[in-house]
């Protein structure tokens, strides 16, 4: 789903004639959006996070809903399950994304990448959960903004040169390989916080320190 918008802005939005800085000003605008997206799940995957700490029976469900939710994403990245696709396509087909996307693709105002950068950001996507479960994992709200943050910014070079090398990336059996890698690390983290929940739920002394 993010290269799939990478590949639509930068084809309908991004105007050559106006020069290379101004289209560097407009991928930066874009995943400035992404980032203040990530930060506000981070923020509130870090409040859910400071909410299981209540209870640990709380603690324990919230870990395994997360846990198989992700599960689910892993499984659906590799290409077994069409989890992740459905939701995707749901979302994609309301007819106020619909009409927000198609607004925000035919402006070529540099606001309007921000806000495709914000929309693209709330979108399901496999790894942004891996790392919001992180960021629940923070009991804060504000570290588990800080989270999001650093993995969006670690994510801006490669989604700076995806509209570059947009057509050897869509052909790459390396994109594969690095794909089939993300879903497997994806499903084994999910599985470890399925284990982490089981473990909050069925021993009373479990705590963050003593469940590895």
């Amino acid at each position: 789903m993010c290269g799939g918008f990478v590949i639509a802005y930068t084809t309908a939005k991004v105007d050559p004639s106006k020069g290379k800085l101004w289209g560097s000003t407009a991928h930066l605008a874009y995943n400035l959006g992404r980032i203040t997206s990530y930060a506000l799940i981070g923020a509130l995957f870090g409040y859910l996070g400071s909410i299981m700490l209540i209870s640990k029976t709380l603690h324990g469900t919230l870990y395994i809903l997360v846990g198989v939710f992700m599960i689910l994403m892993g499984l659906s990245l590799s290409g077994n399950l069409k989890f992740l696709t459905s939701i995707e396509l749901s979302l994609t087909h309301l007819p106020f994304f619909k009409k927000l996307f198609s607004t925000l693709l035919h402006s070529k105002s540099l606001l309007s990448f921000f806000f495709l950068g914000m929309l693209n950001g709330f979108l399901p996507c496999g790894l942004v959960y891996f790392f919001a479960a992180s960021a629940a994992a923070t009991g804060s709200p504000f570290w588990g903004a800080v989270v999001m943050v650093i993995f969006g910014i670690s994510t801006v070079p490669v989604m700076f040169g995806l509209g570059t090398i947009a057509g050897f990336l869509k052909s790459s059996s390396f994109r594969l390989l690095m794909i089939k890698l993300a879903s497997i690390v994806i499903v084994i983290y999910g599985i470890y916080l399925t284990y982490k929940g089981y473990w909050f739920i069925s021993n009373p002394n479990a705590s963050i320190h003593t469940c590895h």
